[in-house]
This record gives structure tokens, C-alpha cells and sequence, in this order.
């Protein structure tokens, strides 16, 4: 909203507050960006969801097809011994779970660099200097 200043000369001159409007657009812009980032990680949660369920199920296939049955005496590193299925799968399943903890970590733990920091950061590359 237009604010009446008075100057030295006494005139009054009309003068736009642009720091809260400027603030309130930087907030939103911020909020917007963290719903598309939600919004991504949700998706991408999602499709490798379905991607690590379908190699699970052709994992358990093809052991259930090179064993001979199911896996009664258990699980090892070797695909050729009867009813004893490989246990590969879990190294996918391993990345899967990291890869999205590192997604997580980047939607809601990691925040935008705060105005301080920034300030921060500028004083020590200029005393550096």
C-alpha cells in the first residue's frame, strides 16, 4: 500500500512499501518450491516402489525356477544348489532404501541458505580476503 512520507522540503511524496510485499512473495515462492519438492519425492517414492516390487517378483521367480521350489533350506550366495535361493536381491533393495533416505533428506531436512548465513559467509570471504 502507498505510504504518505514527508520529506525534508516538506512535500509529501508517495512511497510503496515494497519489503513486506517482496518478503510475503519470497515465502511463497519458498512454500511453492517445497510442495513440488514433496510433491517429487511422493512420485518418486512411488514409481521405485513398484520398480523394486517388480524385480522382487522376478527374483522370486527365476529362484524359484533355478532352485527347483521353494526355498526350504534356506538362502546362501549360490544359485545352484537345489532349494536354497540367491539372496542378490537384497544389494537393489539396499540402494533402493538409501537412495531414498538421501531424497527424504533433501526434501525435508535441507532447508535454503538463511538470510544470516548468506551475511555469514560474505563476512568471512571478505576478512579472508
Amino acid at each position: 500500500m502507498p505510504e504518505q512520507l514527508i520529506t525534508t522540503d516538506d512535500k509529501p511524496t508517495t512511497e510503496l512499501k515494497l519489503t513486506s510485499i517482496t518478503g510475503e512473495d519470497e515465502l511463497r515462492a519458498q512454500a511453492v518450491k517445497q510442495v513440488q519438492r514433496v510433491r517429487a519425492f511422493k512420485l518418486h517414492l512411488f514409481v521405485s516402489f513398484l520398480g523394486m516390487l517388480l524385480l522382487t517378483a522376478i527374483w522370486a521367480i527365476s529362484e524359484y525356477h533355478n532352485a527347483g521350489g521353494w526355498p526350504t533350506d534356506g538362502f546362501s550366495q549360490s544359485s545352484s544348489i537345489p532349494h536354497v535361493w540367491n539372496i542378490w536381491i537384497i544389494y537393489p533393495a539396499m540402494a533402493w532404501v538409501f537412495a531414498m533416505a538421501v531424497h527424504a533428506y533433501v526434501t525435508f531436512v535441507r532447508r535454503p541458505a538463511s538470510e544470516s548465513e548468506i551475511q555469514r559467509e560474505m563476512d568471512r570471504i571478505r576478512h579472508t580476503s
